[in-house]
């Protein structure tokens, strides 16, 4: 009809996502970037359906409903900074909850916009040495990884005066619990491994997987690495690890510091595309890991061919073994029972649009039952550690807590290893999480 208005209240299409102008004239325009955080927080002011998603909403919607207006425009500019320092990127409130996101008109993006801020933060050096040393990951796990330092750090972590000095020194929160380190990491447990198992392809998959170890599996967790070789080999996959790798970026890209993940892709990049050009898909048992090259880097690098080639070689790992059952190349065959496992899905999982997959693995177990528990741990791999932040983060993991609590399991745990230990941090009852990955090797009984 000629003259409607054809403006929509929400968006029923799916969402789009715009590559990240990071190396564009205006991304780092401070006056245009708090333009637009009032326009986005106006919206979301009217919106609110992300309240309980993290703290970046409540805290947005208490300086609204304190200012004098009871509208953004009673916010102070200097405060906007409050709520960008709580978003630590879980892509939730765009994947999930906002319907205003592309291809709608309004064309909201949350967390690219919070990424903004806080590229434009570091930028002006507004960072602190604690946050420098949290996300440079690779450099502290190789001095953690050293033998005797490896005990000393590890012992150390665990003394009440000495977390009381990294609280007061670094800002480490005192109860917050920290990753153990292995001074046998996961690639010096397979320097020179080989499977001896024959690849078989599908329509899908190549039936051969290059696992991307991660420096939180590589260092922190190596047995989780090690159960994963089990679990594909007795698929029938051969496993590889590439000749070499530096962390995913993604610690560098939640503080902003953008030119550090361009340094980290283009180390990556480079042996990950040669290993996709031999006949490799990839993978990795961290979800942000996966996220970082199936959705961060390719929105960074849109006209990179490597980058898209990376991009459409990996996958999620129980995605993978997923697309291969349907095409009847899964082994099936289970000793063991889980009985029932409460199962967390990790958001940077869930905002991959792949669909539950773990549950949908662990679910062809006999008798086993998986309960999924869709709400963010609050861990974000540092948030959860950081003093200012420890009281919010234990908030935010409370209701998985109790969903645990109350599902009475045999297991529980996430595919992020560290959302996992954050909510056994929570239950406090003696139970450690477990990887799924770990899981599915109990249930083969290998």
């Amino acid at each position: 009809m000629a003259g409607s208005d054809t403006r929509r209240e929400g968006n029923l299409e799916a969402p789009t996502r715009h590559p990240l102008d990071w190396q564009g004239v205006d991304f780092y325009n401070e006056p245009s970037l708090f333009k637009e955080l009032e326009r986005v927080f106006d919206v979301c002011h009217g919106c609110r359906r992300c309240v309980s998603l993290c703290q970046s909403f409540p805290t947005l919607f208490d300086l609204v409903d304190e200012s004098d207006t009871f509208e953004v425009d009673g916010v102070k500019k200097e405060d906007y900074w409050k709520v960008v320092d709580h978003c630590y990127l879980c892509d939730l409130c765009y994947m999930t909850k906002c319907p205003y996101v592309p291809p709608h008109e309004w064309n909201l993006d949350f967390p690219h916009l919070m990424l903004r801020a806080k590229a434009i933060k570091y930028e002006k050096g507004d960072v602190t040495t604690r946050d420098r040393i949290l996300t440079s990951t690779d450099a502290v796990g190789s001095f953690a990884g050293i033998p005797v330092v490896a005990q000393m750090v590890n012992a150390a972590n665990k003394m009440g005066p000495t977390r009381k000095i990294l609280q007061s020194v670094l800002g480490v929160h005192a109860d917050a619990n920290l990753p153990e380190y292995h001074s046998k990491s996961l690639r010096k447990r397979l320097r020179g491994h080989a499977s001896a198992v024959q690849a078989e392809a599908t329509e899908k998959t190549k039936g051969r997987v290059a696992l991307f170890t991660t420096c939180y599996m590589n260092r922190n967790e190596p047995d989780v690495g090690e159960d994963f070789i089990a679990v594909y080999e007795h698929n029938g996959i051969p496993v590889t690890i590439p000749s070499d790798e530096r962390c995913c970026g993604m610690p560098k890209l939640e503080l902003g510091n953008l030119k550090a993940v361009a340094e980290a892709k283009a180390f990556n990049i480079p042996i990950l595309a040669k290993l996709v050009d031999e006949g490799w898909d990839l993978t990795a048992l961290i979800p942000s890991c996966v996220l970082m090259f199936k959705q961060e880097l390719p929105l960074m690098f849109p006209d990179d061919p490597d980058v898209q080639k990376v991009k459409e070689a990996f996958f999620d790992p129980f995605e993978y073994l997923m697309l291969r059952h349907r095409e009847g190349r899964m082994n099936t065959e289970f000793k063991n029972s889980l009985g029932k496992v409460a199962y967390h899905a990790a958001c940077h999982q869930r905002v991959q649009n792949i669909g539950p997959k773990t549950r949908e693995t662990l679910s062809l177990i006999p008798d086993t039952e998986v309960e999924i528990i869709e709400r963010c741990s609050g861990h974000d791999g540092t948030y959860a550690v950081k003093t200012e932040f420890y009281d919010s983060a234990m908030k935010i993991v409370r209701p998985v807590v109790n969903r645990v609590k109350n599902a009475e399991a045999d297991h529980y745990g996430s595919d992020c290893a560290m959302a996992g230990h954050h909510i056994e941090h929570g239950l406090k009852d003696g139970r450690a999480a477990e990887h799924p990955i770990t899981l599915l090797r109990k249930a083969y009984g290998i």
